[in-house]
């Protein structure tokens, strides 16, 4: 059964700032390949973290508005901690 989730992406963008939309066009169609529904993709721009983390001081923040089933939620999050490109990640399920 699928369900709706909000996920929130913080993208490593240190030293590729003009490749942000080949970035979150490629994570999305990663989604798709995982058998996951897009429902809406929001630019939230890049930010600076409050501290540091893995030698980063900014990162880009992206939510993903999907619908899928839990196993495909895992299975993604597995294979986005294998992609530099992402910094963290983050999915809540939505009413």
């Amino acid at each position: 059964m699928k369900r709706k989730y909000e996920g929130l992406i913080v993208l490593n963008t240190k030293g590729k700032d003009d490749t942000v939309d080949a970035l979150v066009s490629k994570l999305g169609r990663e989604m798709e390949l995982e058998g996951i529904t897009l429902d809406q993709i929001d630019h939230l721009g890049k930010k600076t973290f409050p501290y540091g983390s893995k030698k980063l001081t900014e990162g880009y923040y992206v939510s993903y508005h999907i619908q899928a089933e839990p196993a495909k939620i895992d299975a993604l999050k597995i294979k986005l901690n294998l992609n530099a490109d992402v910094h963290q990640q983050h999915y809540q399920r939505l009413a």
